[in-house]
């Protein structure tokens, strides 16, 4: 199911046959004191995975990587690209994926890269390309809290470290997302933290990644109703 694994005659006859490309576009950057700086592309990567377990017709396309979290400035480790470039790079990723594949789907996992992700698919779609974007989202902690928490508590366990888990800033995202867009994430809390972690559960990492394939898998039944499973 990855394309990296094969080789180009291969990849040539399954877009023949109708193969979509399932790019997972994550980050890297600060998710608390307790959680792996690739948590974005996880998740990303993961519900790429669970599709294509759903859909033979789809291909994983390496994930990337790198994304727009200047948010996160300030927080070691965390690398960030900006905006402009992750637009530029997703429009140009697209169009090059499109000059094999018929159909492209972007599953963002990084909620800064929201609107790079937008604009880069309009452009693609201007250019008629079939380019369609996920990006998975859930009620409550936006930001290594007891979501993220949890959800890695089932991808990767081995990388979570619960012992260090603290809580940061709980208020509502629309409360501090002023202070984010003016200070950054430094502005709202020191732990990196919006949520509390301390309480997640792999139990709830399950249900919450059977909600998000369900909903990666809708999504992707709406905008492909020709395609066989």
């Amino acid at each position: 199911m990855h394309l990296s694994d094969l080789p180009f005659p291969e990849v040539a006859r399954r877009a023949a046959a109708g193969a979509v490309l399932a790019v997972p576009i994550g980050a890297t950057e600060q998710h608390g004191p307790h959680l792996p700086l690739s948590t974005d592309t996880d998740i990303a990567l993961a519900l790429c995975e669970a599709l294509a377990a759903a859909r033979r017709e789809v291909l994983i396309a390496p994930a990337v990587a790198y994304g727009s979290s200047g948010e996160h400035a300030g927080f070691a480790g965390t690398l960030s690209i900006g905006q402009a470039a992750t637009e530029l790079l997703l429009v140009e990723l697209g169009r090059s994926a499109t000059e094999t594949f018929g159909r492209v789907l972007f599953v963002s996992a990084h909620g800064g890269n929201a609107e790079p992700v937008a604009r880069a698919v309009a452009t693609l779609r201007s250019e008629s390309r079939d380019v369609s974007v996920f990006q998975p989202r859930w009620s409550g902690e936006p930001h290594a809290g007891a979501p993220e928490t949890a959800l890695q508590l089932v991808l990767r366990p081995a990388a979570v470290r619960m012992e260090r888990a603290v809580a940061g800033d709980r208020r509502s995202l629309s409360e501090v997302l002023p202070l984010l867009r003016s200070g950054g994430v430094r502005a709202v809390t020191d732990t990196g933290v919006l949520g509390d972690p301390t309480r997640a559960t792999a139990a709830e990492g399950h249900a919450l990644l059977d909600t998000l394939t369900a909903q990666l898998l809708a999504h992707v039944e709406a905008w492909l109703p020709v395609v066989a499973s």
